[in-house]
């Protein structure tokens, strides 16, 4: 497999349009950096399910995806699934993490994901950091969105076990959900594994790269 490497990093941002798209998306992804490079300054921010059970659990769950990181968490409180009669709010609140927030890596939603929220989020990340490398993150749901990504993040089976328990753990809300299980984040993290030839990966759609190849 064709390996790309990024570099140090020493500040990432990642963002949600709610509470648990960040650590379903990239969730292990977020503890194999954090764990190579104990005091990384993690930039998140999530759209909805600010101000009450939705907000407490992503702040306790994103603290445990970040073991060792300086975490600098905003939670909005934009109401879930409306995202675009929501746009301008939306807008500020990503302007407002670009302004404060000169990241290496961005982590966001997939601009082609089925959800609508998902979907207008990515798209103003693009605007808002132009100039970065954005990986766009997928979440397996009903919507059967799932395409052909082009790059991946390999997991080791203890990270991909781990990303499972948390988000069992710190999510309690949302256990009733039909998708939302262990068979699933493992099983879409060993599909993904066998595409790039690792035991698990999280995968990722680039909009878009730039290549240095002279050193």
């Amino acid at each position: 497999m064709i390996r790309l490497g990024a570099g140090p990093l020493d500040r990432i941002a990642a963002l949600g349009a709610h509470c648990d798209d960040i650590a379903i998306g990239a969730g292990g992804t977020l503890l194999t950096l954090c764990r190579a490079r104990p005091g990384l300054t993690v930039d998140a921010l999530v759209l909805s399910g600010g101000g009450g059970e939705r907000e407490r659990e992503e702040r306790a769950a994103l603290a445990a995806f970040c073991p060792g990181a300086d975490l600098r968490l905003t939670v909005a409180e934009l109401p879930d699934g409306r995202l675009p009669a929501h746009w301008a709010q939306a807008k500020a609140a990503v302007e407002e993490l670009r302004a404060r927030s000169e990241p290496e890596l961005v982590l966001a939603p997939r601009t082609d994901d089925a959800h609508q929220d998902h979907r207008g989020l990515a798209r103003l990340v693009t605007t808002a950091f132009r100039d970065h490398l954005v990986l766009g993150y997928e979440i397996v749901k009903w919507d059967g969105d799932l395409g052909r990504p082009v790059a991946y993040g390999p997991l080791t089976p203890g990270v991909a076990e781990r990303k499972a328990r948390l988000l069992a753990e710190h999510y309690p809300s949302q256990r009733h959900r039909p998708w939302y299980d262990r068979e699933a984040f493992l099983g879409l993290a060993r599909i993904r594994g066998i595409e790039c030839h690792a035991r698990y990966a999280e995968a990722f759609a680039v909009t878009k790269l730039t290549l240095d190849l002279g050193g």
